[in-house]
């Protein structure tokens, strides 16, 4: 593990290794001055149909409604690809919870199975009690037969309520953020086959997500087939609500952007602001903003890739300054889908996918 520390203020991070079980029976926070090792999680992806390649993942946000199949703070993780591992084919969401025990190979919790195939890094809960996941399918894992995909609406029960199709606004969903108001929210989403970012304008109640309006509020970001990873193109998002900014990783650009006014424009930008375009970048794919103000990105080694520095996971801020950088694998293509949420304790819950070995680590971060 290699880990450059070049500011106290970084997030901490470490290979996470206990069962959630355990990580739900450690000391009470108040303990936490005592300890030397953090809370840490480490546990299978892989659900009893054998799907592997997880790319997405979410935390449930506190307020979600209770007497679901999910609760507040679980996390949720999409799956690309099938048993037979093949591109683009995967149709599970599993579930961990604090609750519960540690999955092995083949005993994670199916929470959803959708008839579409290949579900994307596009993961995301509304507060209102639904989760939202993309798909970009294939029929054999190439690029030649690679399809539009969709965006599917999905309740706390497991139960599909809608699928959502778009030429232009749901082009191969590949990420998304969410800006959530409660009973309004913004649904930004990646389209990976035409190099766009969608807003999708929603009004959440307690039987649906009805769709509003769509927009296309950036474009002119590099989208290319390549033999690893099917498609390159617009991947991870995070949104800062505070400045209405939306940040933008663009693998095959091998940047970060960022998009003002992005719950408000009503056309277009040209990728938007250049924000972080730095060695450290190996085609970021997942991105999200740390509860200390920087971004955190995903490499999924691509783009630029390097040997020595697999499957990172980089930390900047939102200036474009480096902070610290750390590899969730000692092999290439580890790092996909990351998630952070604060925690009704006042720590952080910090979730991050290594895909070589189907796995989702979760740690639980002290206050700043």
């Amino acid at each position: 593990m290699k880990v450059t520390h070049t500011k106290t203020r970084a997030l901490s991070c470490a290979a996470l290794t206990l069962s959630l079980a355990q990580l739900s029976a450690l000391p009470a926070i108040a303990d936490e001055g005592r300890a030397f090792i953090p809370q840490l999680v480490n546990t299978s992806t892989i659900p009893a149909n054998g799907d592997l390649n997880p790319y997405g993942v979410a935390f449930v946000p506190d307020g979600f409604p209770r007497g679901g199949a999910i609760a507040a703070g679980d996390v949720l993780v999409s799956n690309f690809n099938n048993a037979a591992n093949v591109q683009g084919t995967g149709t599970t969401i599993v579930q961990f919870t604090p609750r519960g025990d540690l999955a092995p190979p083949g005993a994670a919790t199916t929470f959803f199975t959708s008839a579409q195939l290949g579900l994307s890094t596009a993961l995301g809960v509304l507060r209102g009690g639904y989760v939202l996941v993309g798909n970009v399918p294939t029929a054999d894992g190439s690029f030649a037969t690679i399809g539009q995909g969709s965006l599917q609406v999905i309740d706390r029960h497991g139960k599909l309520l809608a699928t959502w199709t778009d030429r232009v606004f749901l082009d191969g969903p590949w990420d998304l953020a969410i800006d959530d108001d409660g009973a309004r929210a913004h649904i930004f989403v990646s389209n990976v086959l035409n190099g766009t970012v969608s807003r999708l304008d929603v009004a959440v109640s307690g039987t649906g997500v009805a769709l509003l309006k769509k927009t296309t509020i950036a474009l002119g970001y590099t989208n290319v087939p390549n033999a690893g990873a099917v498609v390159l193109g617009p991947t991870g998002l995070a949104h800062d609500e505070a400045t209405d900014t939306l940040y933008v990783a663009s693998t095959a650009d091998n940047a970060i952007y960022a998009v003002v006014d992005a719950s408000r424009a009503s056309s277009a930008v040209n990728r938007g602001r250049l924000v972080f375009a730095n060695y450290h970048l190996r085609g970021p794919l997942a991105l999200r903003l740390a509860p200390n103000g920087n971004l955190l990105a995903a490499n999924g080694d691509a783009v630029n890739g390097d040997i020595l520095h697999p499957s990172e996971i980089v930390e900047f801020t939102r200036h474009g300054q480096f902070i610290r950088e750390y590899n969730v694998d000692a092999s290439q293509g580890g790092a996909f889908g990351l998630d952070t949420v604060r925690d009704s304790g006042g720590g952080f819950n910090y979730a991050v996918i290594d895909d070589v070995t189907n796995s989702l680590a979760v740690s639980r971060l002290q206050p700043h």
